[in-house]
Protein backbone atom coordinates (compact mmCIF):
# COMPACT_ATOMS: atom_id res chain seq x y z
CA UNK A 1 0.00 0.00 0.00
CA UNK A 2 2.45 2.19 0.74
CA UNK A 3 4.32 1.87 -2.87
CA UNK A 4 1.26 1.76 -4.36
CA UNK A 5 -1.00 4.51 -2.87
CA UNK A 6 1.48 7.34 -4.09
CA UNK A 7 1.18 5.97 -7.75
CA UNK A 8 -2.28 5.95 -8.15
CA UNK A 9 -3.42 9.17 -6.37
CA UNK A 10 -2.23 11.28 -9.30
CA UNK A 11 -3.89 9.44 -11.80
CA UNK A 12 -7.29 10.09 -9.38
CA UNK A 13 -9.74 13.10 -9.99
CA UNK A 14 -11.64 14.64 -8.02
CA UNK A 15 -15.58 14.90 -9.00
CA UNK A 16 -18.40 17.21 -7.76
CA UNK A 17 -21.40 15.58 -9.15
CA UNK A 18 -23.53 14.34 -6.40
CA UNK A 19 -26.36 13.17 -7.91
CA UNK A 20 -25.48 9.38 -7.09
CA UNK A 21 -24.78 10.59 -3.46
CA UNK A 22 -27.80 11.80 -3.48
CA UNK A 23 -29.82 9.51 -4.88
CA UNK A 24 -28.16 6.67 -2.50
CA UNK A 25 -29.06 9.03 0.48
CA UNK A 26 -32.94 9.65 -0.39
CA UNK A 27 -33.01 5.41 -0.79
CA UNK A 28 -31.76 4.96 2.33
CA UNK A 29 -33.64 7.21 4.15
CA UNK A 30 -36.96 5.70 2.25
CA UNK A 31 -35.66 2.27 3.83
CA UNK A 32 -34.86 3.41 6.88
CA UNK A 33 -38.25 5.30 7.71
CA UNK A 34 -39.90 1.48 6.24
CA UNK A 35 -37.48 -0.55 8.61
CA UNK A 36 -37.96 1.59 11.68
CA UNK A 37 -41.74 1.21 10.93
CA UNK A 38 -41.65 -2.29 11.60
CA UNK A 39 -39.38 -2.07 14.80
CA UNK A 40 -42.43 -1.61 17.27
CA UNK A 41 -44.41 -2.56 20.56
CA UNK A 42 -47.67 -2.94 18.26
CA UNK A 43 -49.69 -2.38 21.31
CA UNK A 44 -48.10 -4.84 23.35
CA UNK A 45 -49.23 -8.08 21.16
CA UNK A 46 -47.52 -11.39 21.58
CA UNK A 47 -45.01 -12.78 20.05
CA UNK A 48 -42.67 -9.78 20.00
CA UNK A 49 -41.51 -8.78 16.55
CA UNK A 50 -37.91 -9.45 16.61
CA UNK A 51 -36.83 -5.80 14.88
CA UNK A 52 -38.52 -4.31 18.37
CA UNK A 53 -36.03 -6.44 20.08
CA UNK A 54 -32.65 -5.49 17.77
CA UNK A 55 -34.19 -2.12 17.87
CA UNK A 56 -34.50 -1.75 21.85
CA UNK A 57 -31.12 -3.53 22.25
CA UNK A 58 -29.26 -0.76 19.77
CA UNK A 59 -31.29 2.10 22.04
CA UNK A 60 -30.27 0.56 25.22
CA UNK A 61 -26.39 -0.59 24.69
CA UNK A 62 -23.23 1.32 25.62
CA UNK A 63 -21.85 3.78 23.10
CA UNK A 64 -18.98 1.26 22.60
CA UNK A 65 -20.11 -1.94 22.91
CA UNK A 66 -18.98 -5.43 21.20
CA UNK A 67 -21.91 -7.02 19.78
CA UNK A 68 -22.20 -10.31 18.26
CA UNK A 69 -24.46 -12.37 16.33
CA UNK A 70 -25.81 -15.89 15.33
CA UNK A 71 -25.84 -16.15 11.55
CA UNK A 72 -29.28 -16.39 10.09
CA UNK A 73 -32.29 -13.77 11.25
CA UNK A 74 -30.40 -12.38 14.19
CA UNK A 75 -27.99 -11.31 11.60
CA UNK A 76 -30.39 -9.77 9.36
CA UNK A 77 -31.48 -7.88 12.52
CA UNK A 78 -28.41 -6.90 13.47
CA UNK A 79 -27.59 -5.30 10.42
CA UNK A 80 -31.00 -3.35 10.00
CA UNK A 81 -31.38 -2.06 13.76
CA UNK A 82 -28.11 -1.62 15.14
CA UNK A 83 -25.81 1.72 14.60
CA UNK A 84 -22.32 2.14 14.80
CA UNK A 85 -20.23 5.18 15.40
CA UNK A 86 -16.30 4.26 14.90
CA UNK A 87 -16.68 2.63 18.93
CA UNK A 88 -18.60 -0.30 18.69
CA UNK A 89 -18.14 -3.44 17.23
CA UNK A 90 -20.01 -6.16 15.43
CA UNK A 91 -18.83 -9.37 15.42
CA UNK A 92 -20.00 -12.68 13.76
CA UNK A 93 -19.23 -15.56 10.77
CA UNK A 94 -20.42 -13.70 8.34
CA UNK A 95 -18.21 -15.64 5.63
CA UNK A 96 -18.94 -18.75 6.51
CA UNK A 97 -21.67 -18.85 8.09
CA UNK A 98 -20.79 -21.11 11.04
CA UNK A 99 -23.84 -22.14 13.41
CA UNK A 100 -23.98 -20.84 16.78
CA UNK A 101 -20.87 -18.19 17.02
CA UNK A 102 -22.79 -15.71 19.00
CA UNK A 103 -22.08 -17.20 22.62
CA UNK A 104 -18.56 -18.12 21.86
CA UNK A 105 -18.09 -14.97 20.36
CA UNK A 106 -19.01 -12.86 23.20
CA UNK A 107 -16.86 -14.88 25.30
CA UNK A 108 -13.59 -14.33 23.52
CA UNK A 109 -14.66 -10.44 23.37
CA UNK A 110 -15.24 -10.60 26.75
CA UNK A 111 -12.30 -12.23 27.82
CA UNK A 112 -10.21 -9.77 25.51
CA UNK A 113 -11.63 -6.10 26.33
CA UNK A 114 -13.09 -6.99 30.19
CA UNK A 115 -14.21 -3.49 30.70
CA UNK A 116 -16.68 -3.11 27.57
CA UNK A 117 -20.12 -4.47 27.00
CA UNK A 118 -20.69 -7.49 24.91
CA UNK A 119 -24.10 -8.36 23.74
CA UNK A 120 -24.97 -11.28 22.02
CA UNK A 121 -27.79 -11.94 19.12
CA UNK A 122 -28.45 -15.29 20.09
CA UNK A 123 -30.69 -17.24 17.93
CA UNK A 124 -32.63 -20.03 20.16
CA UNK A 125 -30.87 -22.70 17.86
CA UNK A 126 -27.26 -21.61 17.77
CA UNK A 127 -27.57 -21.02 21.96
CA UNK A 128 -29.02 -24.64 22.20
CA UNK A 129 -26.12 -26.10 19.78
CA UNK A 130 -23.46 -24.08 22.33
CA UNK A 131 -25.18 -24.43 25.60
CA UNK A 132 -22.10 -25.34 27.71
CA UNK A 133 -20.58 -21.84 26.87
CA UNK A 134 -22.84 -20.56 29.54
CA UNK A 135 -21.43 -22.58 31.85
CA UNK A 136 -17.48 -20.69 30.82
CA UNK A 137 -19.15 -17.31 31.20
CA UNK A 138 -19.72 -18.44 35.04
CA UNK A 139 -16.75 -20.20 35.32
CA UNK A 140 -14.31 -17.16 34.19
CA UNK A 141 -16.50 -14.25 35.45
CA UNK A 142 -16.97 -12.85 31.95
CA UNK A 143 -20.14 -10.37 32.40
CA UNK A 144 -21.28 -10.70 28.72
CA UNK A 145 -25.38 -10.46 28.30
CA UNK A 146 -27.26 -12.88 26.11
CA UNK A 147 -30.02 -11.92 24.66
CA UNK A 148 -31.64 -15.23 22.72
CA UNK A 149 -34.38 -14.60 20.03
CA UNK A 150 -36.67 -17.66 20.96
CA UNK A 151 -38.88 -17.94 17.96
CA UNK A 152 -39.40 -21.94 18.52
CA UNK A 153 -37.24 -22.87 15.28
CA UNK A 154 -34.56 -22.53 12.76
CA UNK A 155 -35.99 -19.24 11.28
CA UNK A 156 -33.84 -18.58 8.43
CA UNK A 157 -33.51 -22.37 7.40
CA UNK A 158 -37.26 -21.77 7.03
CA UNK A 159 -37.07 -18.44 5.65
CA UNK A 160 -34.81 -20.65 2.80
CA UNK A 161 -36.96 -23.03 2.62
CA UNK A 162 -40.04 -21.04 2.07
CA UNK A 163 -38.73 -19.40 -0.93
CA UNK A 164 -37.33 -22.17 -2.93
CA UNK A 165 -41.10 -23.87 -2.33
CA UNK A 166 -40.73 -26.41 0.27
CA UNK A 167 -43.07 -26.86 2.59
CA UNK A 168 -41.30 -25.93 6.13
CA UNK A 169 -39.99 -29.94 8.20
CA UNK A 170 -37.23 -30.88 10.46
CA UNK A 171 -37.07 -27.01 11.36
CA UNK A 172 -39.24 -26.72 14.84
CA UNK A 173 -37.10 -26.87 17.79
CA UNK A 174 -38.57 -28.10 21.14
CA UNK A 175 -36.90 -25.74 23.68
CA UNK A 176 -37.17 -25.92 27.21
CA UNK A 177 -37.32 -22.42 29.17
CA UNK A 178 -33.97 -21.25 28.36
CA UNK A 179 -34.07 -18.24 30.86
CA UNK A 180 -34.01 -20.99 33.68
CA UNK A 181 -31.81 -23.12 31.94
CA UNK A 182 -29.06 -20.54 32.51
CA UNK A 183 -30.64 -19.57 36.25
CA UNK A 184 -29.73 -23.00 37.09
CA UNK A 185 -26.63 -22.53 35.56
CA UNK A 186 -25.74 -19.54 38.15
CA UNK A 187 -26.51 -17.34 35.53
CA UNK A 188 -28.74 -13.90 36.36
CA UNK A 189 -31.73 -14.71 33.47
CA UNK A 190 -35.14 -13.29 32.57
CA UNK A 191 -37.74 -14.62 30.18
CA UNK A 192 -39.44 -11.72 28.20
CA UNK A 193 -43.20 -12.38 26.86
CA UNK A 194 -44.46 -8.85 26.53
CA UNK A 195 -43.16 -6.43 24.65
CA UNK A 196 -43.66 -3.99 27.53
CA UNK A 197 -41.19 -6.37 29.65
CA UNK A 198 -38.51 -5.85 26.84
CA UNK A 199 -37.02 -2.49 27.96
CA UNK A 200 -37.14 -3.51 31.57
CA UNK A 201 -35.47 -6.71 31.18
CA UNK A 202 -32.26 -5.44 29.24
CA UNK A 203 -31.57 -2.29 31.61
CA UNK A 204 -31.80 -4.77 34.47
CA UNK A 205 -29.58 -7.42 32.07
CA UNK A 206 -26.55 -4.36 31.32
CA UNK A 207 -27.15 -3.32 35.17
CA UNK A 208 -26.10 -6.80 36.56
CA UNK A 209 -22.41 -7.51 37.42
CA UNK A 210 -21.98 -10.57 35.62
CA UNK A 211 -23.62 -12.60 33.00
CA UNK A 212 -26.93 -12.51 31.70
CA UNK A 213 -29.64 -14.08 29.72
CA UNK A 214 -32.43 -12.45 28.22
CA UNK A 215 -34.85 -14.95 26.17
CA UNK A 216 -37.28 -13.17 24.25
CA UNK A 217 -40.12 -14.92 22.61
CA UNK A 218 -40.33 -13.72 19.11
CA UNK A 219 -42.06 -14.15 16.45
CA UNK A 220 -41.80 -16.86 14.66
CA UNK A 221 -42.68 -16.26 11.28
CA UNK A 222 -41.57 -12.74 10.88
CA UNK A 223 -40.19 -12.73 7.69
CA UNK A 224 -36.95 -10.88 6.75
CA UNK A 225 -37.51 -9.54 3.38
CA UNK A 226 -34.46 -8.82 1.43
CA UNK A 227 -33.71 -5.55 -0.65
CA UNK A 228 -34.86 -7.30 -4.06
CA UNK A 229 -37.05 -10.03 -4.53
CA UNK A 230 -36.00 -12.31 -7.71
CA UNK A 231 -38.68 -14.27 -9.64
CA UNK A 232 -37.78 -17.59 -8.68
CA UNK A 233 -38.00 -16.60 -5.04
CA UNK A 234 -41.67 -15.38 -5.91
CA UNK A 235 -42.37 -18.45 -7.49
CA UNK A 236 -40.85 -20.28 -5.03
CA UNK A 237 -43.14 -18.89 -2.01
CA UNK A 238 -45.82 -19.24 -4.15
CA UNK A 239 -45.42 -23.05 -4.18
CA UNK A 240 -44.56 -23.56 -0.49
CA UNK A 241 -48.28 -21.72 -0.12
CA UNK A 242 -49.91 -23.88 -2.04
CA UNK A 243 -47.98 -27.05 -1.05
CA UNK A 244 -48.65 -25.92 2.56
CA UNK A 245 -52.35 -25.49 2.10
CA UNK A 246 -52.25 -28.80 0.57
CA UNK A 247 -50.44 -30.53 3.30
CA UNK A 248 -53.40 -29.40 5.62
CA UNK A 249 -51.08 -26.97 6.96
CA UNK A 250 -53.19 -24.10 6.50
CA UNK A 251 -53.32 -22.51 9.83
CA UNK A 252 -49.35 -21.52 9.11
CA UNK A 253 -50.10 -19.48 6.46
CA UNK A 254 -52.50 -17.83 8.95
CA UNK A 255 -49.97 -17.04 11.13
CA UNK A 256 -47.37 -15.82 8.32
CA UNK A 257 -50.32 -13.26 7.06
CA UNK A 258 -50.75 -12.33 11.02
CA UNK A 259 -47.38 -11.52 11.47
CA UNK A 260 -46.61 -9.81 8.37
CA UNK A 261 -49.61 -8.12 7.32
CA UNK A 262 -52.75 -7.93 9.52
CA UNK A 263 -50.95 -6.44 12.58
CA UNK A 264 -49.12 -3.73 10.63
CA UNK A 265 -52.51 -3.20 8.93
CA UNK A 266 -54.57 -2.63 11.94
CA UNK A 267 -51.56 -1.03 14.21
Amino acid sequence: MRDTLPALLPLLTAKSDRDHLDRALAHYTRTRRSLDALAVNDHDRTPIHPQFVASTLDRLADDDAVFTTDVGSPAVWAARYLTFNGRRRLLGSFNHGSMACALPHAVGAQAAYPGRQVVALAGDGGLTMLLGELFTLRQNGLPAKIVVFNNGSLNFVELEMKAAGVVNFGTELDNPDLAAVASAIGLWARRVERPSDLEGALKDAFAHDGPAVVEVMTARQELSVPPAITVEQAKGFTLYAIRTILSGRGEELLDLVSTNVARRILR
